[in-house]
């Protein structure tokens, strides 16, 4: 009896469980905090408050004050009273023990186990549902009526009393039933939408991190295959540079034997010149004069020097040798070198095609060429060129060199201002029109820039890229096998904007076309200077 008592004392006068987080009202009653709020947010409509307990009015909305003590003691009840297992709904009728409750009555608001429940009221109004701690949200706040329908407007379930009032007079109403199943099926259409979002996310998610593997194999392929070709270029250099050694060896050691018969011979006009001397010396000391007449005479040509003895021509044939040393010594080195340049391209894959130059018996007439071939850039006046075929009637012009293998990169420098655009064609594009400026035909592929924006275009598709131009040197590289051609801004670090791919069926050939103000040159690996808005001279 001491707990049956003890638990009416700690059970809410509003949903007649036991408190959760209870707070008091300035009159001195307590009541769940969520249960008191409903209340209050329902008597604020009408702006008069009061005690759901003692009817005390308040002139402002109460302030709550959360009571400590009581919601320790109720937490403590609870965890006392409830044996083992047992974490559901207690039944009202059974006030001696805690039976577990099966059902609740919304009518009754009372929980009730299988005994209760076999005795129970079974008419229509007394509604049975699962067990619950939350009855009062069943029922009408202010009329204490089950909620049967729902409001549209004010999105509130509503008792048949409040249905009648004034305060939701002329209001679209339906029951509970039809506007549960309204409210599913709008449910059912955005569980459909979000379920086919998440599977596009998880597809978007697979495909990315599919892209990741291929991407941290690619680069894993692409560490060995730099380390292999830098192991491969340290093996060359070190075999270059002993066959260097080998060769400077060897034409050293030729000099070496060439310089030692020069010195043989030299010795022999030596030990000759030393035998003259040492006759003369004798005859310039004889006091008989027919003795010195009768000695042969050794004339002033006898005491010339051959062209092996001469200094100068001794000279000549150390510069000839030396020249010969330094001449094989280089054809070494240059064959060598090649070699291995060839060595690291066929490493690389890629061709820096740095030997692009602009076919002017394509260029339209609104087009100013370079002398070098490798500028262009827009012509105020038309200029006055020779009517040959192939020739476009546009600012545009094309490269003399065409791909139709490999892999192939190439740098492109831009004018500040202006309007142009840069990519690949078939040499099979039309010349004339409009249609035939690049990327407004399924034979072309382009990108542009417009007021610091890219775009990028193939048959007529135009894409507007994101990202803004910040910089005026740009690459191109494509991979014919593959089918890929990539656009880079070539800042730093350097920036991807765009890749087609495509079945590449012709040969292709780099294009340009420029408007007002436009200007493109194709840079030389050590080309460094800068092109105005106006371009070069033509």
């Amino acid at each position: 009896m001491a707990s049956a008592d003890l638990r009416d004392e700690l059970n809410c006068a509003i949903c007649l469980n036991l408190y959760t987080d209870p707070v008091n009202l300035s009159c001195g009653h307590n009541f769940c905090r969520t249960c008191i709020v409903t209340v209050l947010d329902t008597q604020q409509r009408c702006r008069h408050y009061s005690c759901p307990q003692c009817r005390a009015a308040f002139h402002q909305r109460p302030v709550l004050q959360s009571n400590v003590t009581l919601r320790n003691i109720a937490e403590h009840f609870t965890a006392s009273t409830l044996g083992e297992g047992q974490s559901g709904i207690s039944c009202t009728y059974c006030v001696h023990y805690s039976v577990l409750a099966v059902k609740s009555c919304v009518l009754c608001e009372a929980s009730l186990c299988e005994t209760h429940l076999r005795v129970h009221s079974k008419a229509a109004e007394h509604v049975l549902i699962e067990a619950s701690a939350s009855l009062q949200n069943r029922k009408c706040s202010i009329h204490r009526k089950i909620l049967e329908y729902y409001c549209t407007e004010d999105a509130l379930c509503i008792c048949a009393f409040c249905a009648q009032s004034e305060q939701h007079k002329g209001h679209q109403e339906k029951t509970m039933n039809e506007a549960s199943e309204e409210k599913k099926k709008n449910l059912r259409n955005v569980l459909h939408k979000l379920k086919t979002n998440k599977e596009n996310v998880e597809e978007r998610v697979r495909s990315l991190r599919e892209r990741r593997r291929k991407l941290q194999k690619k680069a894993s392929e692409d560490t060995e295959r730099v380390t292999s070709l830098f192991r491969d270029l340290k093996r060359q250099l070190d075999d270059l540079e002993k066959s260097a050694q080998r060769e400077v060896s060897r034409q050293h050691e030729k000099v070496s034997l060439s310089v030692s018969d020069l010195i043989q011979q030299l010795k022999g006009q030596e030990e000759e010149f030393s035998r003259k001397i040492a006759v003369i010396e004798e005859l310039c000391h004889m006091t008989d004069p027919l003795r010195v007449l009768q000695e042969p005479d050794i004339t002033e040509s006898d005491t010339k020097e051959s062209d092996i003895d001469s200094r100068e021509g001794f000279r000549q044939r150390l510069r000839d040798t030396g020249h010969v040393i330094e001449a094989q010594i280089s054809r070494v080195l240059n064959k060598g070198l090649d070699d291995i340049m060839s060595s690291v391209k066929s490493g690389i894959y890629v061709d820096a095609s740095s030997d692009i130059l602009l076919d002017v018996d394509t260029a339209g007439g609104a087009l100013k060429v370079s002398h070098d071939l490798k500028s262009v850039s827009w012509s105020e006046r038309n200029i006055i060129r020779p009517n040959v075929r192939g020739r476009f009637t546009c600012s545009q012009v094309l490269s003399t060199r065409s791909f139709s293998s490999g892999r192939h990169f190439w740098e492109v420098e831009s004018s500040e201002s202006g309007l142009w655009m840069m990519g690949v064609t078939y040499p099979s594009i039309d010349r004339q029109g409009d249609g035939s400026i690049i990327g407004s035909n399924e034979k072309s592929w382009s990108l542009s820039r417009l007021i610091s924006h890219y775009s990028v275009r193939h048959d007529k598709q135009e894409t507007n890229l994101s990202r803004r131009s910040s910089g005026r040197r740009l690459g191109v590289f494509l991979d014919y096998e593959a089918g890929r051609l990539s656009f880079y801004e070539l800042s730093d670090p350097m920036r991807h904007l765009h890749t087609f791919t495509a079945a590449f069926s012709e040969p292709l050939h780099a294009a340009f076309w420029v408007f007002i103000g436009g200007a493109l040159r194709i840079r030389h690996r050590k080309d460094s200077g800068i092109i105005s808005s106006q371009g070069p001279d033509s």
